[in-house]
């Protein structure tokens, strides 16, 4: 009978602290591994980085684009511009011409 109460009060005496260090270790290795932890900050500010990195070469893109478009409006028509767009839809060139390819991030097509 003494073994018995003693045992009960053994495990009284553990109970409590290995629930608190379960607890605590759970909470520890969530904050760290978990969906919302360290680990998953890190991976989430190099994706934002990524994407920054994609919007600004969208929107390097969209100037590109907007400054081309503007020389052909019709309330500021750049004659270059129009004589370059009619000049690539035709497929002609002048034989004084100089032709200076563009890179392929600023071809049109």
């Amino acid at each position: 009978m003494a073994f018995g109460r003693e045992l009960k009060r053994r495990l009284q005496a553990v109970l409590w602290p290995a629930l608190f260090l379960a607890v605590s270790g759970y909470f520890g290795w969530n904050a760290t591994q978990g969906d919302r932890g360290l680990r998953a900050y890190v991976q989430r500010q190099e994706l934002l980085k990524q994407v920054e990195a994609a919007q600004a070469d969208a929107l390097a893109e969209r100037d590109m684009w907007e400054r081309r478009v503007m020389g052909l409006r019709a309330s500021h028509l750049d004659a270059d511009t129009l004589d370059e767009r009619s000049r690539a839809m035709l497929n002609l060139a002048d034989p004084t011409d100089v032709v200076v390819p563009y890179p392929q991030k600023d071809r049109l097509f």
